[in-house]
């Protein structure tokens, strides 16, 4: 009597085991594996680092070469576009930074298309100079630059309004003095903008008004790239608008 009831005992014991065993290997066999999302970061490289350096080039970050190598030059512009959009600032493109990345690159080119279709019923002078910034976007900022290797915002607007044979001056504040003057509510595709960004009333910024409430300018941050002229930070430091044409 006392053997058939340890020979029970044990032969619970037993299922119990064996059935703890299965539920365990199941678990283990078929439980998904949550895979962490790819991260790019300094010493990465591959395609998937060209595909940000050329995002990045679009928004008009410099990236250096664009060759796959996530290398320093990579790693600033990263920091730069987040401290820009207000993510947290550590070169590392994650999922909130590569989000950020793909909703930019939707809005700009929303912005020229919309540029674009604003354009449709200006001169042909007006539409060529909207048409020669627009196809400047992402030129990187350059103190004192002239040409396409680089601009400053009045290199960028003189070297423009020159494509289609009109002489500007060199400085934002001397191509504030050309033209004639016209009101915030007045302003037309192809009239330059002018700003204060150093908050102390003197100008010390330029860009060409593109219609729809933005304008394209050359600025430190971005190189050439367009912007709402209805955001807090460009009205607060709008001076004024001059038309030339």
């Amino acid at each position: 009597m006392q053997q058939n009831y340890t020979f029970n005992k044990w032969s619970q014991k037993l299922k119990l085991l064996a059935a703890s065993t299965f539920i365990l290997t199941n678990l283990v066999t078929f439980a998904p594996t949550v895979q962490a999302a790819t991260l790019l970061k300094l010493g990465s490289t591959g395609d998937n680092v060209v595909t940000l350096q050329k995002e990045l080039v679009n928004l008009g970050y410099t990236v250096g070469p664009i060759d796959g190598i996530f290398g320093s030059k990579t790693f600033s512009a990263v920091e730069n576009f987040q401290q820009a959009d207000h993510l947290q600032v550590d070169g590392i493109v994650g999922p909130l930074t590569q989000s950020a990345l793909d909703k930019d690159q939707s809005t700009q080119s929303i912005q020229a298309s919309q540029a674009s279709q604003a354009s449709a019923t200006n001169s042909p002078t007006i539409d060529g100079i909207i048409a020669k910034a627009n196809s400047l976007l992402g030129i990187p900022y350059l103190w004192g630059g002239t040409t396409p290797n680089g601009f400053d915002c009045s290199g960028f607007t003189q070297y423009v309004f020159a494509s289609q044979g009109i002489d500007l001056p060199r400085t934002s504040q001397d191509q504030a003095k050309v033209g004639t003057s016209e009101s915030y509510g007045d302003l037309k595709p192809g009239d330059l903008v002018f700003f204060s960004t150093a908050g102390n009333g003197t100008i010390d910024h330029v860009g060409i008004y593109l219609g729809n409430s933005q304008f394209i300018s050359a600025t430190t941050h971005k190189g050439v790239a367009i912007y709402p002229l209805t955001s807090s930070y460009w009205l607060n430091a709008y001076k004024g608008a001059q038309r030339v044409l």
